[in-house]
């Protein structure tokens, strides 16, 4: 493990095509952003913790919308040490702070996505509606921990819509999926899929880009990864929502509105220009 543990702190080279891309895109894959051998690695570590922390009491099919989409666990590298060297590994938040062209980024949060056998879609929405953050300068890599084939499905992005900033309110629901669905169509956004994805492989979507992912009809777990991140130095907004006050608290505990984003919960993980 300590051997695959170095590849953490080793560099990954992004192309000025690839940081255009999600520039301009909103989003961008990146091939082997952790090897098949890493990603096999934490995904046993995270799939204990995951499965111990499964909130869900019912059957896929008796849950709503929201439920069907995945299980969901958050921060766990505040559970876990060898996930904690995942979640703050210093390659993949270079990557976000050059995607984003800031110097720093802090951890928001971590959040395990399991879309059970029979999980239904998760529907268009767009993150940074929950999020209480004076900027625009926020990403997630999502990453899968096994293969992801194509009949799983992995996310299909809005084009460009992160340039629009806001669009709706409309926390993830069946809501959200027709309304944001019907701007896409009514505003001739482009949608892009990848395909499938190997273990290790990485999506990075800025915080307002437009998304969503079809359910899974195999019998196979889909195992994903995700680390939100941060530029330094942003500011908290004021909570416009219940589920930003939540967040507030959630994630940024014991901060309030014009306080920097900067609690114990997150970690200033890369430094433009720091060993």
């Amino acid at each position: 493990m300590e051997l695959l543990n170095q590849e953490l702190q080793a560099d990954y080279s992004l192309s000025a095509e690839q940081i255009e891309e999600y520039r301009q895109q909103g989003h961008v894959f990146l091939p082997n952003v952790a090897s098949p051998e890493l990603a096999a690695a934490y995904e046993e570590h995270i799939t204990k913790l995951v499965m111990k922390h499964n909130y869900h009491n019912k059957p896929v099919q008796e849950r709503d919308t929201y439920g069907k989409a995945f299980i969901q666990v958050g921060n766990l590298w505040t559970l876990d040490e060898q996930i904690q060297r995942f979640v703050t590994a210093v390659r993949f938040a270079k990557i976000a702070a050059e995607l984003m062209g800031v110097d720093g980024v802090r951890i928001y949060h971590d959040q395990a996505l399991f879309k059970e056998p029979g999980g239904g879609h998760t529907p268009w929405h767009q993150d940074q509606i929950y999020w209480p953050l004076d900027t625009a300068n926020t990403i997630t890599m999502w990453m899968p921990l096994v293969p992801v084939p194509q009949e799983v499905g992995t996310m299909t992005f809005a084009s460009g819509s992160h340039k629009l900033g806001y669009v709706s309110r409309k926390e993830i629901s069946d809501e959200s999926h027709t309304t944001l669905g019907q701007f896409i169509e009514a505003k001739h956004i482009p949608q892009v899929n990848y395909g499938a994805m190997a273990a290790g492989d990485a999506t990075f979507h800025a915080g307002w880009t437009i998304h969503s992912a079809p359910g899974n009809p195999t019998d196979q777990m889909r195992k994903v990864m995700t680390i939100i991140y941060v530029a330094d130095g942003t500011v908290i907004a004021n909570p416009e929502s219940k589920a930003q006050e939540s967040d507030l608290n959630k994630w940024l505990p014991g901060l309030a509105p014009g306080d920097l984003a900067a609690s114990p919960l997150n970690p200033l993980v890369y430094q433009a220009g720091s060993k």
